[in-house]
């Protein structure tokens, strides 16, 4: 019977000792876990990936597309026999002067992308302030179940460049004519010539200028749209009327 409880002591005392030995571990781990946790405050992790904070008050994100502003606008493009759509691209820009060139950037998988390789053409409509929601529209509906211009009570307007309809509401139509294709990864980029351009009259000064600043155009800044602001000067304005 004594060494019975005897035993029974000793088990109690080695069950006692892994109680303790727990709780300790236990510690350690809230101690790890409040360590982590401070050093996750400081490296934060974003939609744009791991951002490290300097002494400087730098962040350092990995690579990504943070070029921004981007003009918001609506690329029309058609197929024979086929109503016109439009495609709603941010990633749009100019590529050379003269002769004049730009480029727009599609997803193979959109529906436009079959139409604008099939055609070789498109139309890049500028969009302002009035046509902001429908090219918000344009951008998150597809071609395949809708007839955009219809839906949303848009003008085709067919000029003498080409087939390809551009939407009479927009201030600016830049009607181009594909000379390259290049899949990069995500996006095929479309390299094409500027064949003629269309414009607003209404936006005509006194002196027979286009005044573009009038158009009240919108630009696109990670997922959010913007109008224009204020001028702040004119190209080369830094030099100009400068005492020395």
């Amino acid at each position: 019977m004594k060494e019975n409880k005897s035993r029974k002591i000793n088990a109690g005392t080695r069950g006692k000792g892994k109680s303790a030995s727990a709780a300790e571990t236990v510690k350690k781990e809230k101690a790890v876990g409040i360590r982590n946790s401070k050093q996750k405050s400081k490296n934060m992790k974003t939609k744009e990936g791991l951002r490290k904070e300097g002494s400087d008050g730098k962040l350092s994100w990995k690579a990504g597309n943070m070029l921004y502003p981007l003009p918001s606008v609506m690329v029309s493009c058609k197929r024979d026999g086929e109503k016109p759509n439009i495609i709603t691209i941010a990633w749009a820009g100019t590529v050379c002067s003269d002769p004049a060139i730009v480029s727009i950037s599609v997803r193979p998988t959109r529906h436009s992308y079959n139409i604008i390789k099939e055609s070789g053409e498109f139309v890049i409509n500028l969009v302002n302030t009035e046509l902001a929601e429908d090219c918000d529209w344009c951008g998150v509906r597809s071609g395949r179940d809708f007839d955009k211009f219809a839906e949303r009570k848009l003008t085709p307007y067919v000029s003498e460049y080409m087939k390809t309809p551009a939407i009479k509401e927009s201030p600016v139509n830049i009607y181009c004519k594909v000379k390259q294709e290049m899949l990069l990864g995500t996006h095929s980029m479309f390299v094409a010539e500027v064949v003629g351009v269309t414009v607003d009259g209404k936006y005509m000064d006194t002196k027979n200028r286009f005044d573009l600043g009038a158009a009240g155009l919108i630009a696109y800044s990670h997922g959010i749209y913007y109008a224009l602001g204020k001028k702040i000067g004119s190209f080369g304005y830094s030099v100009k009327n400068k005492r020395r």
